[in-house]
């Protein structure tokens, strides 16, 4: 354990150290609600205002709130797996500068080298993710918090979550990298890519019924739908007590993904929490079977 610890203190202090790439890290999501809130909170705007009937007097600020809750859960459910390959970057720059063979050489084992990488990005991106989860519930006070105390430790568990997935998923991924190189292309590709098919960029609902079964086998798409529900669930609550119908308030909750669905059938909310939370486990033992492995073949 003392062995470990060294080294997640090592791997973090290292990571701050880099005042570039922290503050890069921790000013994106706040780049990205501007952004968002900018070029995205009128369409979805319109899309709510669509999808309640003509003759409901729905104040404009249980509108604003429900665009205000969509748009912070789609930075949160990106930020918390973007910001994990940020972060662990530091394990490709041991490889690419050779530090990494001063650990394979030591006494430290395999797997308490790769939980150290682990825990220590975990730990780091924590810190840029909860900040950034306190932007953004600041922009929702200032345009109509409907979120309960409930909801508001809900969503901290799940970017907790998410974190944990985002950070096991990088370091997979990031153990067949060796130069700063490739990890800036894979980081970038993550960036471009993560935002659509986890649905935070467009609702998994809006696309084909065959695009929507296949993303249905994947767990990051009921990691966004966890922080949707928890953002939204609130506001939406409001709105059918304002006298908006049930029916219509499934069908926002089903437009914006705060239900999600495995071919037809509905995953409830303990569920999509089990299957993120197994995810995680397989990705972290991979991960340390990984490095075990490489270390094994390396003394033969």
């Amino acid at each position: 354990m003392k062995t470990l610890s060294v080294l997640i203190k090592r791997n973090t202090k290292l990571f701050f150290k880099d005042k570039g790439m922290f503050f890069t890290s921790l000013i994106t999501p706040a780049i990205l609600l501007v952004l968002y809130a900018t070029f995205l909170g009128n369409i979805y705007k319109d899309t709510f205002t669509a999808i309640i009937p003509q003759g409901l007097d729905i104040s404009e600020k249980l509108i604003d709130a429900c665009v205000g809750g969509q748009l912070i859960s789609s930075i949160l459910a990106v930020s918390c797996v973007t910001v994990s390959f940020c972060s662990n970057m530091l394990m490709v720059q041991d490889k690419a500068n050779s530090t990494i063979n001063d650990f394979t050489i030591s006494p430290v084992k395999s797997g308490t080298m790769a939980l150290g990488y682990y825990i220590s990005t975990l730990i780091s991106t924590l810190v840029i993710c909860i900040v950034s989860m306190g932007i953004c519930l600041a922009y929702i006070a200032s345009i109509g918090f409907y979120m309960t105390p409930a909801d508001v430790l809900y969503l901290l568990l799940d970017v907790v979550l998410l974190v944990m997935f985002g950070t096991a998923l990088s370091s997979v991924i990031n153990f067949f990298l060796s130069t700063q190189g490739q990890i800036s292309a894979v980081g970038s590709i993550i960036s471009s890519v993560y935002g659509f098919v986890c649905g935070a960029y467009m609702p998994i609902s809006q696309f084909s019924q065959g695009l929507q079964r296949v993303l249905s086998f994947f767990p990051f798409v009921y990691g966004t739908s966890l922080v949707r529900y928890h953002s939204m669930r609130g506001v939406l609550d409001e709105m059918e007590s304002a006298g908006v119908p049930t029916e219509i308030i499934d069908g926002i909750m089903d437009t914006v993904d705060c239900n999600a669905y495995f071919f037809g059938d509905k995953v409830e909310v303990g569920t999509m929490y089990a299957v993120v939370s197994i995810t995680v486990a397989s990705l972290i033992a991979i991960y340390v079977l990984l490095n075990v492995t490489k270390r094994q073949k390396g003394k033969k």
